[in-house]
């Protein structure tokens, strides 16, 4: 019996809106674009710099779990998937092949 969850249908449809595998550049990216936001405007909103920002959904950056969770509140989001998209960046980056989850404590 495998126990690999199936990608929700939102999942799976950020996923294709934002062109790959949903990180929290590219959702932070879809949201902004979703807004008809300027990354200059977004920026500020976030008090992040523009060029910090552009890193960031590019994929250059990674953004600490807390910093995710302060991103979902200033937007007004559930912090779940913000935290849960950090720490998958640090997996990541780490080189190991895990999947992350979250559940609200």
């Amino acid at each position: 019996m495998s126990t690999k969850k199936k990608k929700s249908d939102a999942v799976k449809f950020l996923e294709g809106v934002a062109g790959g595998p949903l990180t929290l550049g590219r959702f932070l990216e879809s949201i902004r674009l979703g807004e008809d936001m300027s990354q200059v405007d977004f920026a500020k909103l976030l008090k992040i710099s523009k060029s910090h920002l552009c890193d960031i959904e590019k994929g250059r950056k990674v953004v600490s779990p807390g910093r995710a969770a302060r991103f979902a509140k200033t937007l007004g989001y559930s912090e779940d998937q913000f935290v849960r998209l950090a720490l998958q960046a640090l997996v990541e980056e780490a080189g190991l092949k895990l999947k992350v989850s979250v559940e609200a404590a």
